[in-house]
């Protein structure tokens, strides 16, 4: 493609963000929508699938091997557990579990009664959460996670000499979207380089034509760039630090409003 972002300045009337609808009604995605008049509508580009588990014996991970277990997500609690009950393990009552909120740490009680176990919360972020791991170099951890995953957590276990498992218990997948063939967006906002790859493998042939594409992170400008598409819209920036943010700021300029 020769044709350069700067020359792509049409006006913007709907997007399509490659998540899942916000569930607080003071999103600012609903507010951007409402501010400029735009049709924002939200659809999950990727999926979370259980990991079969003859894959998951290619592993060759003893989870009770391990005396503490580090929680993500409600995704990794799932699969946890459901792998769990398939290989009929019951989790001893010393297992410590250490969960990077408020949120998934609740979530547990759907598998363990909570108040009879070791439960170690993060406040929200993972830097807060490893510096918890810190005060407990003696455990032997078992990290549960999707086959497309962060470093940030094995990387700091791994520097700081933690006896740890990293095992593989879901995997991140394409979502159908054929219902959205005949579905045309001025500008498609992408966060993970797993929907472009999703992208793709549901419309082997789209072409970008006038579709304006916004990306979050250098990890998926670089997708976004390494499928010859272009990146018109860039979050994060100095003066834009989320994707809203980016978004308004080329609505404004497309759309000629000061």
């Amino acid at each position: 493609m020769t044709e350069i972002a700067t020359d792509r300045m049409r006006k913007v009337k709907s997007i399509l963000v490659t998540q899942e609808a916000p569930t607080d009604l003071n999103s600012p995605y609903y507010k951007l929508a409402e501010k400029y008049n735009l049709k924002i509508d939200f659809r999950p580009f990727i999926q979370v699938a259980a990991l079969p588990i003859k894959d998951f014996r290619k592993q060759k991970v003893d989870i009770l091997q391990h005396t503490a277990v580090i929680f993500t997500s409600r995704h990794a609690v799932d699969h946890f557990f459901t792998i769990c009950k398939e290989l009929k393990l019951e989790m001893p009552p010393e297992m410590k579990y250490f969960c990077i909120s408020d949120q998934t740490s609740n979530y547990l009680q759907k598998y363990i009664v909570i108040r009879k176990r070791k439960i170690f919360t993060g406040l929200k972020n993972t830097e807060e959460l490893l510096e918890i791991i810190k005060k407990h170099k003696n455990e032997k951890f078992l990290f549960p996670c999707s086959d497309i995953r962060k470093a940030d957590i094995p990387d700091f276990l791994t520097a700081n000499g933690f006896n740890f498992t990293e095992a593989v218990m879901y995997q991140t997948v394409a979502a159908n979207l054929s219902d959205l063939k005949e579905v045309f967006y001025d500008v498609l906002a992408f966060f993970s380089p797993s929907g472009i790859h999703s992208l793709y493998a549901n419309f082997p042939d789209f072409k970008q034509n006038n579709t304006r594409i916004a990306s979050f992170g250098p990890a998926t400008a670089k997708a976004v760039r390494e499928a010859n598409l272009i990146l018109d819209i860039e979050a994060p920036l100095p003066n834009a630090p989320s994707m809203t943010g980016a978004l308004e700021l080329y609505v404004k300029k497309a759309n000629g409003i000061k």
